[in-house]
C-alpha cells in the first residue's frame, strides 16, 4: 500500500498540513485536524483502527495521508507522535479540555470512559509473548531493580512491593537521581532492570536503560508506545495507553498491565508462589499487623450503629 519512506519525511506534520492546504478538499483537510485534535487518541492505531475510529473508509486515511507526501503510514504515525508530544503539557491538556464547555459531570464521565478504553485496548493488545518473556526473566534474575521516576514512581514501587512477598529480591530505588544511578551501576548480567516511563520519557529513566544495557544487564520496559526513548533503548518492552483528558494522564492501564503481570508471577510456577506466601500465613491471623479496635470501642461501635438505624 506504501512504500518507502518520504524525502520529505523531515517536515512536521503540522508544517505539511499548511503547506499541502490548496491539494486538500475541505473534507481531508477536516479529517486531518481531527486526527490531530486527539492526537493522543490517534498516534498508535493502524490505518483500519483511524478509519474505525473516525468512522471512514481505510482507503480515505491513505489517500489523505498520501496527499499530505506520506509514502507510508508508519511515516506518518511516527510523525503524528512527535506532534502529540511536542505539544503534550498538563497545562496544555487542562486547557484543552476547559475550552470544550462540558459540565463537571461530563469530565467525570470521560475520564471514567477513557479509563475504561485504555484498558479494553490493554486487552486486545497485550504482547502476551511479551509479558511472558519478562516473568521469566524475572524468576531468573537474581535481583530485580524497578526504576520510575515522578508520578511512575507510584507504579515502580506497587511492581516492587508486591514481588518481594513471592520470594523475589526487588526493589524501587527512592530519592535522588544519583541514588537511582548508584543502584543501576551494582547491577550485573544475572540482575533484570524494569524501567516505567511514557511519552517523552524522563531522562532519568532512559539513562537508567541506557547505563545498564551498555553493561549487558537485561533491560525490560513499559511504556506507551514502540518508538519512545525506553522502548529504543530496552531490551524488549510491553506497550501500554497512558491517554486521558486528565493533566496527569492516566496509570489506570499501567496498573492493570501490572496486575497481569504480578499474575503470571505467581501462576508460572503457583507451587513455588505459595510456598512463599504460606511464609505470611500467620501474619494474616495473629500478630498486630492489622488494626483491631479495642473490645469497649467495639461496643460502643454497635451502640451506635443500632441508634442509627
Amino acid at each position: 500500500m506504501f512504500g518507502r519512506m518520504s524525502a520529505r519525511s523531515a517536515v512536521p506534520l503540522d508544517v505539511r498540513l499548511e503547506e499541502n492546504r490548496n491539494r486538500l478538499t475541505p473534507r481531508r483537510h477536516k479529517l486531518i485536524e481531527t486526527i490531530l485534535e486527539r492526537a493522543d487518541e490517534t498516534f498508535f492505531l493502524s490505518s483500519r483502527e483511524l478509519a474505525k475510529l473516525l468512522d471512514v473508509d481505510a482507503a480515505t486515511i491513505v489517500r489523505t495521508i498520501q496527499a499530505l507526501g506520506y509514502d507510508r503510514f508508519a511515516d506518518f504515525t511516527a510523525d503524528l507522535r512527535r506532534y502529540f508530544l511536542a505539544r503534550i503539557t498538563p497545562y496544555a491538556v487542562l486547557k484543552a479540555e476547559t475550552k470544550k464547555g462540558r459540565t463537571v459531570a461530563d469530565h467525570v464521565t470521560r475520564s471514567l470512559d477513557r479509563d475504561l478504553d485504555n484498558v479494553t485496548k490493554l486487552k486486545e493488545r497485550l504482547d502476551t509473548g511479551g509479558l511472558t518473556d519478562l516473568v521469566r526473566k524475572i524468576h531468573t534474575a537474581s535481583h530485580i531493580l524497578v526504576v520510575g521516576v515522578d508520578l511512575a514512581a507510584s507504579l515502580s514501587w506497587l511492581l516492587a512491593y508486591a514481588l518481594v512477598p513471592l520470594g523475589f529480591s526487588a526493589e524501587a530505588p527512592v530519592g535522588s537521581a544519583g541514588n537511582v544511578r548508584h543502584k543501576v551501576r551494582v547491577l550485573g548480567k544475572n540482575d533484570l532492570l524494569i524501567v516505567i516511563s511514557f511519552g517523552r520519557c524522563l531522562r532519568e529513566s532512559v539513562e537508567a536503560a541506557i547505563s545498564a544495557r551498555e553493561r549487558g544487564v537485561p533491560t525490560f520496559g513499559i511504556t506507551d508506545g514502540p518508538a519512545t526513548p525506553i522502548a529504543l533503548h530496552c531490551d524488549r518492552s510491553l506497550i501500554v495507553t497512558t491517554g486521558s483528558p486528565l493533566f496527569t494522564g492516566s496509570y489506570v492501564a499501567p496498573v492493570a498491565l501490572i496486575d497481569a503481570i504480578l499474575t503470571a508471577c505467581s501462576q508460572i510456577r503457583p507451587s513455588r508462589s505459595l510456598s512463599k506466601l504460606r511464609q505470611s500465613e500467620e501474619e494474616y491471623f495473629s500478630g498486630d499487623r492489622f488494626y483491631q479496635e479495642p473490645a469497649g470501642r467495639r461496643g460502643q461501635r454497635k451502640q451506635q450503629l443500632l441508634r442509627q438505624r
